[in-house]
Order: structure tokens, then sequence, then C-alpha cells
């Protein structure tokens, strides 16, 4: 039977969710995870995919991906430090540095584990970190990890970090200070005000951390926000996903030789999971590649994601204030914001709504990521299915 505190604890709670309009449903696909997708044999426009530039199924790197596998095995069989790096590794490494204007570059097996790792490989308990209050969840685990105080800030507010860093570097509390943002905010698609955070940075002596996991291949010709603005000689630590735009699973680190020496003997991800799979290697490699070749694919998803918010905007729907692809349709209330994507669903559009405690009570919306791999036929297919649950809802007029 098991612990009957524990069947009362999930009882309760799971079905306090349900009555609210919380619980999130999870939909299995039945094909890749492209433009278009198979659910329960009914296909869908896909707009909640994160595979932005459309790189999940390029063959090029399902072809990489196989190679790799086929020279190194399914699997790298050990952690880094012991024998789990293989030469694949070395090459991933170097190719990301290349890519991001850094030094160095340390592969970990996801973004997640990234912010796991480098923030407490850093930052202790005699230390403060400055963060958004609209960072990842991640980078929110990470802080907490480090056992450093945690100082939160107005969003994307570089007065409000001025004032915060002043107060922690004249109160003579803390030893070292960080301030950690995101490049680009996954919920709302706006991007951090990296110019001004430099300037506090350099006015306070705080070292700097841009979690780019929605910038890298979007951002900065696919090199991420830090490239866009021209400051990669002055972001300390850069971190990215590789399971975003660039199609495949795990996350990096970017930055100075030094930076990176230590990560490799300090971030407990790296030292105590085993490392990326060689056939993931392969497939990262080969989508660098292709986004070195031409910018084809990073002009495509942002001509797409204008497309989109001005087709969506003309209906009135709000979207916010989204400088990226990220396009959000901020609904409200939270069981309307389900019913509505539960109506886009039974239409043909594949746009998930994501309410508390991911945004705010009160700011349910409808995430839309168009892709590189959309056609002008699908988004105006998608917009027209938009309009017409819009208006069936109250939503528009």
């Amino acid at each position: 039977m098991g612990s009957k505190a524990l069947q009362n604890f999930l009882n309760e709670n799971l079905n306090e969710l349900k009555s609210k309009g919380l619980y999130n449903e999870i939909n299995v696909l039945e094909s890749a995870n492209g433009p278009i997708i198979k659910i329960k044999g009914k296909d869908l426009i896909n707009l909640s995919s994160n595979n932005y530039l459309g790189l999940a199924n390029n063959p090029r790197m399902v072809e990489a991906s196989i190679k790799a596998t086929n020279q190194y095995g399914v699997g790298a069989g050990a952690v880094r430090t012991i024998n789990g790096t293989l030469k694949i590794h070395e090459e991933l490494e170097k190719k990301l540095a290349e890519f991001k204007h850094t030094e160095a570059a340390i592969a970990f097996q996801s973004g997640f584990n990234c912010n796991a790792g480098a923030i407490q490989a850093v930052m202790n308990k005699k230390d403060a970190i400055l963060s958004d209050e609209l960072n990842h969840a991640s980078i929110i685990d990470g802080c907490r990890l480090s056992g450093a105080k945690t100082i939160r800030y107005k969003h994307n507010d570089m007065e409000d970090l001025r004032a915060k860093a002043k107060e922690a570097r004249e109160s003579g509390l803390y030893g070292k200070l960080m301030v950690i943002t995101d490049g680009v905010f996954s919920m709302d698609g706006d991007v951090v005000n990296l110019p001004e955070l430099i300037k506090v940075a350099e006015e306070f002596d705080l070292i700097t951390y841009v979690d780019d996991a929605h910038g890298s291949g979007v951002m900065g010709e696919g090199a991420g926000t830090v490239k866009h603005f021209g400051l990669s000689d002055k972001v300390d630590f850069q971190i990215g996903t590789l399971s975003k735009a660039i199609g495949v699973v795990g996350g990096y680190v970017a930055g100075s030789k030094d930076l990176i020496d230590w990560l490799k003997v300090r971030a407990r991800p790296f030292l105590f999971s085993t490392s990326l799979t060689p056939a993931a290697a392969g497939a990262v490699i080969e989508a660098l590649n292709i986004m070195t070749e031409s910018s084809e694919l990073v002009d495509k998803v942002w001509e797409n994601g204008r497309y989109l918010k001005k087709g969506l905007k003309d209906l009135g729907f709000n979207i916010g204030h989204s400088e990226t692809p990220i396009t959000p349709c901020i609904i409200g209330e939270e069981k309307l914001t389900q019913q509505f994507s539960s109506r886009l669903l039974e239409e043909g559009v594949y746009a998930k709504s994501i309410v508390f405690p991911t945004v705010p009570m009160g700011t349910g919306r409808v995430r839309n990521m168009p892709t590189a791999a959309h056609t002008k036929e699908m988004l105006d297919e998608a917009l027209a299915i938009y309009e017409k649950v819009g208006k069936e809802l109250g939503v528009i007029k």
C-alpha cells in the first residue's frame, strides 16, 4: 500500500490543482517535433516547440548522430573526469567556444544542469547574487544550491539593479557579487538591457552571468544576445542550451579558459553525471556547421515571428512586449486560458497554455513559438483559427 501520509498529500494536492485549472495534462507526440505534429492521430500546426530553426529532425544532423553512434557507441560510459570524455566532446567544446566568441566552453547534459553546476562552483554563502525577478526556474535553483544570498531586482529595471548593487556593496556583508539574467525571457519574449547591465556591473565589480537559452541560435545572427550587443568580452558566464534552436539536448557554459578549467573541477553535474551521448555531440557539431554556413534559418525564424506577431496584433490579441519570435497571447484568467488552448487544439493548432506558477496569477497566456520550418500557409491557417476561437470565447471582438 505504501505510505498513507504520502497518498493523502498527493490526493489532496492533485485534486486542488485540477479544481483551479492549474493541472497540466501532458500530450504525447506520434511524430517528430516539426512544424506539423501528430497527436492521437490528428495533424496539428505546432506553435509550442522550442525548435526555433527546425533543426530537431534535420537530415544532416540525423546523419551526423548516426555516424557518431557508429564510431563511439550509444553512451559515453563514464563521467567526463574519469574516462567519459570522448574526442567528439572535445571537438564540440572547441566549436562552441568559436561560436560564442570566447576562449573556451564546457558542455553539460542540459541547460538546467549548467545553472545547477556553474553558479555554485563560484558563489558561496559569503556572497550575494542579484537576480532578475523573471529569471528561469533553473537559475533560481542554482542560486539556492550555491547558498549565496539572493537579492531579486525588478524585471529588466537597471535603476533598481543599480540601487540593489550599491546597497549590497556598501553593506560590507558580502564577498563576491554576481548579477544573473536571462538573455531572452521565455514567457514574454523580451530582451535584457545588457549595455546598461554591464555599466552597473563595471561600477560595482559584479560578476556577470547571462543565461541565453532562448537567445542562442536566434539573437546576434545566431550567436546569441551577448553577441547581438557586441559585448562578448564583457560577460563572464555565457550559458546556452543545445536543446532549443540547436535542436538536440544539453547545455554549455562559455567564458575564459580559467573559468572553464575551474568548472571542470568544481561543477557537480559535470563531475557526477555521465557525459552527453556521442550522438548528441555529433548532431550539435553539425548544427553549428549549418548555422555558420548560412544565416538563412535565423532570417526565416525572424520573418515568421514578425508575420505571426502582426497577424495576432491586427486581430486584437494582447501580445505583450515581445522583441523576439516568442509571441505570447495573454488571456488572463487561468481556466479561460486553458479553455482557449483546448479549443485551438480541437480546431487544429497546438499552442500550449501557460499558467501560474510558471507565470504570475491572472496573466495566463498561450505562448506561440514560430520556427524557421513554418510556411506562410501554416501561419495563415493558425491565424484564422485564432480569430475563430478568440471571437467565440470573447477574447477579441
